[in-house]
């Protein structure tokens, strides 16, 4: 027994502050979605997560920085979903579709103030020109419209242009379709653009 208890003891500050680091970014992760990240303040995160404001910078060096652990939590968060509705897809058809579900998903969440649209673009908005948080968001949509292209192409062999320029068609789609959810408060306009691509790849 005396042997166990020192590397217990020496592991539990570490679970402390894993521990910690997991509540602050679902805390922020839930006010920076229903508020907005400049109207969400430090005091407002820790408060919501329980702990003090030192163990905020024991874990993210600034705000800057937990807003972009938040953003590259909210694409891996995105990711499963499309990950799991791919799992479902027995063919480059329904692998196209399964990016409009994955969002699909993402809407259906229960938000504590309604869905308000795409959390990733929301933060881009308010971030400054040149803002390295903006760059991760534009990777993302570059990685979502690079999914598509990838699963047209195996839909149209032999016809890499066409693939492109589809799979630029169906992200102009999803995002329109994505920010009039979010004014909207409701996952309505996902399904129609889901509708629509289903459409567009019976006519290619």
């Amino acid at each position: 027994m005396g042997e166990s208890t020192g590397p217990v003891e020496a592991a539990r500050p570490g679970r402390r502050r894993g521990a910690a680091r997991e509540r602050l970014l679902a805390a922020a992760a839930r006010r920076f979605y229903a508020d907005g990240v400049a109207a969400t303040g430090i005091d407002t995160i820790t408060a919501e997560a329980g702990v003090a404001k030192m163990s905020l910078y024991n874990n993210f060096s600034s705000k800057s920085d937990l807003v972009m652990a938040y953003l590259d939590a909210r694409h891996e968060e995105w990711l499963g979903l499309y990950r799991r509705r791919l799992e479902a897809a027995h063919d480059a058809r329904g692998r196209v579709l399964a990016v409009f579900d994955a969002y699909a998903d993402h809407a259906a969440f229960a938000y504590d103030r309604g869905f308000r649209g795409c959390g990733l673009l929301n933060a881009a908005a308010e971030l400054p020109a040149g803002d390295e948080g903006r760059e991760v968001v534009r990777r993302h949509k570059e990685e979502v419209e690079g999914l598509l292209a990838g699963h047209l192409d195996a839909l149209l062999p032999g016809r890499p242009e066409r693939a492109r320029a589809t799979a630029e068609h169906l992200s102009f789609l999803l995002e329109g379709a994505m920010a009039r959810a979010g004014l909207e408060g409701a996952g309505t306009r996902l399904e129609r653009a889901r509708a629509m691509a289903s459409d567009l790849l019976d006519r290619l």
